[in-house]
């Protein structure tokens, strides 16, 4: 058989019964072409500097994956304002054409709480079954669910339409929740080693451009719906059905290619790995390693010292303790010790026969070290542990602020007068301004900071950017909370400045870099479960600040208590600070050297 060589030093030798019955004591060596294959293969995707198609496909199926996700997610917050106007026209007072907060808060956490089981269950879905199917799987999810939520509606008795439009919303998160590890875990595996954060960054990226893009729908929606809407305000009902329904067009468009693309080199090579573990090894095909310049013991030959003190050394370092143990049930494991010239034969006989018995029961464990070793072995370890806390604190410090703002936007976009009157106004200006003031304040500050990190990551690093941007949010959201009235009421400029550099640092910062490292900090086997697990942690920030934080908003008063949840915000992106500092810096390293995948 031929087998994998050890990264320790020890050379691959193949030891069958051909050679043991050779009639010389010349060592018979044979190199493992499918291990050099693997590793060329590797050494291409870490070196190579130019961008493949591979590289191009996985970005363009990603890309559109989280435009849609982006876009399903953020649309959630128009199609709320605009059905206040279809469902509660009629209401009386400032109630009017405003959905209650139990039923918009239902609405915008559907998506959250349906992208937290998808991280979860994808993920993990994703290290069992393979990345792209799982990726397919999510994609198609995603599609029904999308038109299905926009023919949701009532009942003349039972639920109404948000009950059914936030069932929904739960199956379209749930796909949409998959693209975040699924996504990570490919393009990460894809990718070579000098565009690998640029190119996850750029992924990501495609989240703000989702964003826009919801505005610019419903803007174009509205325009061609004015003169309809202006005569009767109860066809916004097509409106916001037209807006939902449009976010099934990106994965429809590119599920062919999720369908035909194929799984990594790495992930594919890990699946082997694991086959290797569970698989029984056949006697003919044993495996041994040995230090260069040893050979296997030819029959009729007594093994020399030097022989028996390499073999027992590597096995030893071959196989786990649990692996010994099986050997020790039949061997004395402790006798396996260097004899002297006075040793008698039979001595050497018998070490001889464990050696050779050994490697052809036990499966070597320099094959598939890691293979059998679980989730919980592995994050049962500190060093590992930290960096998934590092990770999963970060990532859910940032969403409470990101989500918290984002989702509420038309709070924001009223306090720098992009909206109108919501309960007496026209429909159709109130809607378009504020969906005009969402597109200039992500233009302004979300756009240019995806961009800045795509185009610096790999120069600065991953944990500067992570640093700086939550330092920065810290210090600005603390301006604008404890001097939210006072700027609001000298200069409306002041705050739109103020508002667009957090939107700015969100994303020339954390909200990018806590996408990045999970895709790369953790090993193959775990790498989408691990990535699920912080995703599914930011979207808990995500709940908890809209279902939590920002149900205190109107505590005191209408918007009263928005200065003092950005206050909170400030704590929460300071605690991300600190917890950063438990994650490697991966910039400019492989997957491999990263993971210390290279060792085993």
């Amino acid at each position: 058989m031929v087998f994998g060589c050890h990264r320790a030093g020890l050379k691959a030798v193949s030891v069958t019964s051909d050679t043991l019955s050779a009639k010389n004591t010349n060592c018979t060596e044979d190199i493992d072409l499918e291990l050099l294959q693997r590793q060329q293969e590797l050494d291409n995707i870490n070196m190579e500097n130019k961008s493949n198609w591979i590289m191009i496909r996985s970005f363009l199926v990603c890309g559109a994956a989280f435009f849609a996700d982006a876009y399903l997610m953020f649309c959630s917050n128009v199609i709320v304002m605009i059905m206040g106007y279809v469902y509660y026209h009629e209401a009386p007072g400032d109630e009017r054409n405003v959905v209650p907060n139990k039923w918009s808060t239902l609405v915008k956490v559907a998506v959250q709480v349906g992208c937290l089981l998808g991280q979860l269950i994808l993920g993990r879905l994703g290290d069992k079954f393979g990345r792209t199917s799982v990726f397919s799987m999510g994609a198609i999810l995603v599609i029904i669910s999308a038109v299905g939520a926009s023919f949701s509606s009532s009942t003349v008795r039972g639920f109404n339409a948000f009950i059914f439009l936030f069932i929904w919303l739960v199956f379209v998160g749930i796909g949409v929740g998959g693209d975040y590890p699924l996504s990570g875990a490919i393009v990460s595996e894809y990718a070579n080693v000098s565009s690998r954060g640029r190119m996850m960054a750029a992924v990501f990226s495609c989240q703000g451009l989702g964003n826009v893009g919801a505005s610019i729908v419903a803007i174009i929606v509205l325009a061609c719906f004015k003169s309809a809407i202006e005569s009767d305000v109860y066809m916004l009902d097509y409106v916001w059905r037209i807006c939902l329904g449009f976010g099934a067009i990106p994965g429809a468009t590119t599920l062919y290619w999720r369908l035909t693309m194929p799984e990594s080199t790495r992930f594919q090579e890990e699946a082997k790995r694991r086959l290797a573990a569970n698989a029984a090894p056949e006697p003919e095909n044993a495996t041994l390693l040995l230090k260069p310049g040893m050979c296997a013991a030819t029959p009729g030959m007594l093994p020399t010292d030097d022989y028996i003190t390499a073999s027992t050394s590597s096995l030893q370092k071959m196989y786990s303790s649990a692996q010994q143990q099986r050997l020790e049930e039949h061997y004395d494991v402790y006798e396996m010790q260097p004899t002297s010239s006075t040793s008698s034969r039979r001595r050497l006989e018998a070490n001889a026969e464990f050696m050779q018995e050994a490697v052809q029961t036990i499966q070597p464990a320099a094959a598939s070290v890691h293979a059998d070793e679980t989730f919980v072995q592995y994050f049962g370890q500190w060093k590992h542990m930290k960096v998934l806390l590092g990770t999963s604190i970060s990532w859910f410090a940032v969403d409470v602020a990101f989500y918290g703002i984002n989702l509420n936007s038309s709070v924001v976009i009223s306090a720098i007068g992009f909206s109108g009157d919501v309960n007496n106004g026209d429909p159709y200006k109130v809607l378009s301004r504020n969906c005009l003031g969402n597109i200039i304040i992500n233009l302004l500050g979300s756009i240019p900071g995806y961009l800045c990190t795509v185009f610096t990551i790999e120069k600065l690093g991953r944990k500067p950017i992570q640093l700086f941007g939550f330092a920065a949010l810290t210090v600005l959201y603390i301006i604008i909370g404890f001097a939210y009235h006072k700027i609001l009421d000298a200069s409306n400029v002041a705050f739109i400045v103020l508002f667009t550099l957090a939107q700015f640092f969100q994303n020339f910062g954390p909200n990018v870099t806590c996408f990045v490292w999970p895709g790369e900090v953790f090993p193959t086997r775990f790498r989408a479960t691990a990535h699920g697990i912080s995703a599914a942690a930011g979207k808990l920030g995500a709940i908890v600040a809209q279902a939590g934080l920002m149900s205190l908003k109107d505590r005191g008063g209408p918007n009263a208590f928005i200065p003092h949840l950005i206050e909170i915000f400030a704590l929460f992106t300071l605690f991300g600070f600190f917890v950063t500092f438990w994650i490697p810096e991966t910039r400019g390293k492989t997957l491999e050297e990263i993971t210390g995948e290279d060792e085993k």
